[in-house]
């Protein structure tokens, strides 16, 4: 899953980040609301973590812009503040959830992670099913019939965009969108690498290549 991060302190913005590509998330970062718009607006992101607090722009504006423009990506805001008023105020122009500076990054990385599944239209389950495969997206644990399956952050990060949309044609471009950040100027065939990974530890019928289109996760 793509994010951007809307936030000023460069050095939080960072450790967010930091964090969050480890979690296996692809992670872009802005520091002033005017470059938030124009990211969110333009990008396909899956979700956006906006700071209220901003140069050029502050979060409340730059939530309702983009509301107003028909955006649909989950909203995530962060503020310094405190208070009924203001979280009424978040949630008003468009925001999906408001969370208080200092806070929690594991209570931060749940609500992402709520977000994402709300966005999904599903039960709010995380755990994608998909024939004997069973992904665990919050425990991030993978188990193929009664086998649990080790993989790395990016081999998730590569099934779980397949999973999401289990008997859909997944692009290449599209996963390197979701899974690498927005600066990844590498050999765009590391999409190539990682499939063959899992093949290897999930069988080689677990994902099917559909000439120039992309791949197809099939039940097993």
């Amino acid at each position: 899953m793509r994010l951007l991060i809307v936030e000023d302190e460069k050095r939080l913005a960072t450790a967010l980040a930091a964090g969050l590509t480890a979690e296996g998330f692809a992670v872009d970062v802005v520091h002033d609301g005017l470059e938030g718009l124009h990211r969110a607006a333009e990008g396909a992101y899956d979700l956006v973590v906006l700071d209220i607090m901003l140069p050029g722009m502050n979060g409340y504006r730059v939530c309702a812009a983009l509301r107003a423009a028909g955006h649909e990506t989950p909203i995530l805001m962060l503020t310094a503040k405190d208070g009924e008023y203001d979280e009424a105020e978040g949630l008003d122009t468009g925001a999906d959830d408001y969370l208080t500076k200092p806070f929690s990054y594991v209570v931060l990385v749940a609500r992402i992670r709520a977000l994402l599944r709300r966005r999904g239209g599903g039960s709010g389950s995380p755990v994608v099913t998909v024939g004997a495969l069973r992904m665990d997206t919050a425990a991030r644990r993978v188990h193929l019939g009664e086998a649990e399956i080790t993989l790395t952050t990016k081999e998730f990060a590569v099934l779980e965009q397949l999973a999401l949309r289990s008997g859909q044609v997944v692009s290449k471009a599209d996963i390197l969108e979701h899974v690498w950040d927005f600066a990844y100027d590498g050999d765009p065939n590391i999409v190539e690498v990682y499939v063959s990974a899992l093949r290897r530890k999930l069988g080689a019928a677990a994902i099917r290549t559909v000439r120039g289109a992309g791949y197809r996760l099939e039940a097993l």
